[in-house]
């Protein structure tokens, strides 16, 4: 597995990694991360790959990595 590229955006690091005939997307917020997979075959190419990593794509990661940081917290205070 090899990054292959990134997105910039201001609180969540997205890295874009090729595996075989996929590219994986890893989306890290602290201590959390979210990873999607698509295969090379749907999207054909990074530049559509990131077309598809659009604003409310990472608004609805940030959305989740907020419910997981909540369960989490949840979690260790018990």
């Amino acid at each position: 597995m090899r990054i292959i590229d990134s997105i910039p955006h201001a609180s969540i690091t997205i890295s874009i990694f090729q595996m075989n005939d996929k590219y994986l997307v890893k989306f890290e917020a602290g201590p959390m991360e979210q990873v999607f997979k698509f295969t090379v075959a749907e999207v054909k190419s990074v530049e559509n790959l990131k077309k598809l990593i659009n604003e409310d794509f990472i608004e609805k990661c940030r959305v989740r990595f907020n419910e997981m940081y909540l369960q989490l917290k949840d979690t260790t205070t018990k």
